[in-house]
């Protein structure tokens, strides 16, 4: 009977877990702006619960934390992207001269490799190097372009900022009733156990978004105002990219030194230059890893720096853009749900075989 009942349990979830894919799938093109507003709303609630201690209601606590974050959204995008979006079509349009200077430093390895294997020449390397390297390049100036311009994308960029908010404020208002209608609707048998993975979630999540996008913010304007104050040509843009990618740990800083200190050498050649570019990634590093880090994230996220770039590729292949939001969630449940199935693993008989049952019967 226990049996028939673990089948007809797993028959359901999995039943549903296939219907969830199906419905993101099928309506992901309008789901973007849902998924930002939870996210805004599960950001800015304890904000909510802060204010809620004054007395003042839910809805109006909500609407005023919400203003207050779009107005410093609205603003902070205000001052950054001028900046970097004109860097950007500086870069885009001075990346013929850097490959050309890239392969300089290549052509004697690839005269050795082909002495070697006697495959194409240099000029034929040369140009699937700088096809391929300029291509991301013309592929993003392209987007940023169109986003710029007008047209679909930018019809789109509108309904989300439209319906975004809205959504943001009904979940941040009717949060608690959410809360008790998920509470309603758990197995009364598994409603402990359910409860306890919810707890673990929440806490992977509020860590990850509270905590390392605080981080990741911190790091993009510190990067930013560090290189362009060092003098680093499109230093803005690259630290900018850099606190961006940091959402990924030991990612943004990584990526931000290796463009860096190539940027830093094509400009001026002066090894001074580059290591003082290289020790303002070096140091941010140190300060993030030792200071910002501990103090803002915790290590109770748990969530390992492959685990959420192989999510973010892999809900990008997906879903696209909504894909890639709704990566860093799905990980974490993954993650919970995973621990717990091993745990689980690990304590029937599949794990510890009939040596045990051997055990307990011989005790008996």
């Amino acid at each position: 009977m226990a049996v028939m009942n673990t089948q007809k349990q797993f028959m359901f979830w999995s039943g549903t877990f296939v219907l969830a894919l199906l419905f993101v799938f099928i309506f992901k093109a309008v789901l973007l702006p849902f998924v930002l507003g939870f996210a805004i709303a599960y950001l800015l609630n304890p904000l909510v619960e802060a204010l809620r201690k004054f007395r003042i209601p839910r809805g109006p606590a909500a609407l005023i934390i919400l203003g207050l974050f779009f107005v410093a959204v609205i603003a902070i995008f205000a001052a950054i992207l001028p900046l970097a979006y004109d860097q950007f079509l500086q870069l885009s349009a001075d990346m013929p001269k850097y490959v050309d200077g890239i392969w300089s430093w290549l052509q004697p390895l690839t005269d050795r490799v082909q002495a070697l294997t006697g495959q194409a020449g240099p000029e034929e390397f040369k140009a699937l190097f700088k096809e391929h390297l300029s291509a991301a390049f013309g592929v993003g100036k392209t987007l940023i372009e169109s986003i710029w311009a007008g047209g679909q994308a930018f019809l789109n960029f509108i309904s989300v900022t439209i319906f975004t908010p809205v959504v943001a404020y009904f979940a941040m208002k009717e949060w608690n009733r959410l809360k008790q209608w998920v509470n309603d609707i758990m197995p009364r048998d598994h409603k402990e156990t359910i409860t306890d993975l919810i707890e673990q979630i929440d806490t992977k999540l509020s860590g990850f978004i509270r905590g390392q996008l605080t981080v990741a913010f911190i790091l993009a304007i510190a990067y930013g105002l560090a290189l362009s104050f060092a003098g680093l040509k499109y230093g803005f843009l690259i630290g900018l990219l850099s606190g961006v990618l940091s959402i990924i740990p030991m990612v943004g800083s990584s990526v931000g030194l290796i463009v860096g200190v190539l940027v830093a050498w094509f400009q001026s050649s002066d090894w001074l230059f580059v290591l003082t570019i290289a020790g303002i990634f070096l140091g941010g590093q140190l300060i993030e890893g030792n200071f910002i880090t501990p103090k803002l994230v915790g290590k109770s996220v748990g969530l390992h720096p492959l685990w959420i770039f192989f999510a973010l590729l892999a809900g990008g292949a997906l879903f696209g853009i909504l894909g890639m939001f709704l990566a860093v969630p799905v990980a974490a449940v993954i993650g919970v749900l995973a621990a717990f199935g091993l745990k689980q693993y690990k304590q029937s008989s599949l794990y510890n075989g009939s040596k045990k049952s051997a055990k307990g019967k011989g005790n008996a």
